[in-house]
């Protein structure tokens, strides 16, 4: 057995029982159980974490490769240091306890497996191309596995303050891995804050997408990703080639986490003076709510949301968050567009004679240019429309012009699939509630955190109509024709959005005939947009009623079309055409 195979099975058997030893540590965090099989536990973790130290060292002691200073040595160095650190304190309280002592809830040993984990796991070849699956399959099958596994952990004892059912930790589970925010049990008051950390750990894995993690430690890692795993990736996410799909995933990941410390620095200030909230329940807080309203999840750890009365006259927290979910709803690669192209004119600003800020044309694509005016139509349509339905209803207990507004503002951008609600979403007017529901149909930006139809689609929609009233047999837009494809793409997206709302509506009508149809109605938009607004209806669902909205939910986060590609089997292009006919429309 030579040298590389020797290591490839070592490798493996430590991606094993690393593995394992992250489900021990989970099942250690969220049961109680006894101080013996602890102290089992923790002889099984610091054995891994040895054999961890054993094999990246042997990475370097064994390699015929000379030694450089890369980004992985440094990792490396400084991840054993913190090990090493983290063990002493660990050994030190054992010493200080006693052998016997309760050692149950140190959490920097299981960091420490968790971070070996991900060092071995990332060190092993990853390709798409190598499964049985095809990359729509793929990526449905990788929401289902963290939704299930999600229900699991939020269902152990310590996660929660009283039992969970299965369907309610399930609901709970999809809302959260599907950025939504509708809740059956208050996640304030039903979950402790070990099962509130699972539900952020769920929203963040959700609004990027676990493919993203793990192709961005396998790159860091390995240096590179497979041709086949990048062609895999450009195909789920719809990017146009394969050569920028590392550096934008790598993008996507430095923006997210970037994006997501500004928002919890800001929300941290901004609610210093309430005092019923010590400095860690404030820190807490304003982490969990950077990354729900980045990824536009919706969740909060108030049981009224920002309506909370500490929240809901606080204008400065409001629009920080709804910054926040206004940048994670426009799309990752809009965004690093935008930083780019907002480089390039600031270089250009600056150094206007350097040969090396020459005219670029088109650094602002055609995606992001629609990205950017259908978001600010809607947003303008939203505040008008809400300033206007609710001057004297929900927005007259604020006193203050500038409070009426920033609330109004706050309230027509949340249905973008933010989910987070400043005014009591039950006393909207019936004119506000239509609105609503079309803000949220449209959703977010593509290969964004947000749901719904996407704003692209909606433009499209909007263009191919405008060039048939003016008897044009192309859509164009800023000098540019649109693509036949994107178009017959954004109108199957759009009817089937229709479908599977109309039969979630149907199939809970049927079992709760009882509730009311415009609150039923609001619901399926809201789930299916991923959105997580509710008429105060969700806490009053069946059971039945909870799955179809949890479906509702997942097919809207996967998108419909992309489970019929799952489903149906690709045809080879056929080199012919039949003769054309025209359709009589209407």
């Amino acid at each position: 057995m030579n040298a590389a195979t020797r290591y490839r099975l070592l490798n493996n058997f430590m991606i094993f029982i690393s593995i394992i030893g992250v489900a021990v540590a989970l099942l250690d965090s969220g049961f109680t159980l006894p101080t013996w099989l602890q102290q089992v536990f923790h002889i099984f973790y610091l054995a891994i974490i040895f054999l961890g130290f054993t094999l990246t060292a042997g990475r370097y002691l064994y390699t015929k490769k000379p030694l450089t200073l890369s980004k992985v040595a440094v990792f490396d160095f400084f991840t054993s240091i913190a090990i090493i650190i983290l063990l002493g304190a660990h050994f030190t309280d054992l010493v200080r306890l006693g052998l016997s002592g309760p050692v149950d809830g140190f959490v920097a040993i299981k960091i420490a497996v968790f971070v070996t984990f991900i060092r071995e796991m990332s060190d092993h070849d990853f390709n798409l191309k190598r499964t049985f699956l095809n990359p729509a399959q793929f990526f449905i099958l990788s929401f289902l596995s963290v939704v299930l596994i999600g229900a699991l952990l939020l269902m152990m004892p310590n996660a929660t303050t009283q039992p969970l059912s299965f369907i309610d930790a399930l609901f709970t589970a999809t809302s959260a891995v599907c950025v939504t925010g509708l809740i059956v049990v208050d996640t304030a008051t039903y979950f402790t804050t070990f099962g509130q950390v699972i539900i952020m750990g769920l929203i963040q894995i959700g609004g990027l997408g676990i493919l993203t993690f793990v192709t961005y430690f396998s790159y860091f890692f390995k240096g590179g990703v497979s041709y086949e795993t990048q062609a895999s990736i450009s195909e789920m996410s719809h990017m146009s080639g394969m050569s920028d799909v590392v550096s934008t995933l790598k993008s996507i990941l430095y923006v997210t986490f970037v994006v997501e410390a500004v928002a919890a620095a800001l929300i941290y200030v901004s609610i210093y003076n309430i005092e019923s909230m010590d400095w860690s329940e404030q820190l807490f807080f304003s982490v969990f709510h950077a990354v729900s309203a980045f990824c536009n999840a919706g969740f909060s750890t108030f049981s009224a949301g920002l309506y909370d009365d500490s929240l809901r006259f606080n204008y400065p927290l409001q629009l920080i968050i709804v910054t926040t979910f206004i940048f994670g709803g426009m799309g990752f690669t809009i965004v690093v567009n935008v930083l780019r192209y907002l480089r390039y004119r600031a270089q250009r600003l600056l150094y206007r004679n350097d040969q090396r800020c020459a005219y670029q044309p088109w650094l602002l694509n055609i995606n992001s240019r629609i990205t950017l005016i259908m978001t600010g139509a809607l947003l303008l349509i939203g505040v008008i429309g809400v300033m206007i339905f609710e001057y004297n209803s929900v927005l007259a207990e604020h006193t203050s012009f500038f409070g009426k507004l920033v609330t109004a503002f706050f309230t027509g951008a949340t249905p973008r699939t933010a989910g987070f609600n400043s005014v009591d979403m039950g006393t909207l007017a019936f004119p506000t509630i239509m609105l609503t529901i079309f803000l949220m149909w449209i959703g977010a930006s593509p290969n964004s955190t947000g749901g719904g139809i996407k704003t692209s689609t909606f433009a499209i929609a909007l263009l191919n109509t405008l060039s048939l009233a003016r008897g044009q047999n192309k859509v164009e837009v800023f000098k540019r024709q649109i693509a036949e494809i994107s178009i017959r793409r954004a109108f199957s997206i759009m009817w089937l959005s229709l479908l599977v709302i109309g039969t979630g509506v149907t199939l809970i009508s049927y079992d709760q005939p009882e509730l009311d149809l415009i609150k039923v109605v609001f619901e399926c938009f809201s789930a299916y947009s991923t959105v997580g607004l509710s008429l105060n209806l969700t806490t009053e669902l069946s059971d039945f009623s909870k799955i179809v909205v949890s479906v509702i939910m997942f097919v809207g986060r996967v998108s419909m079309l992309t489970i019929f590609i799952a489903l149906l089997k690709n045809r080879r292009p056929r080199h012919y055409h039949y003769p054309t006919e025209e359709i009589t429309i209407n």
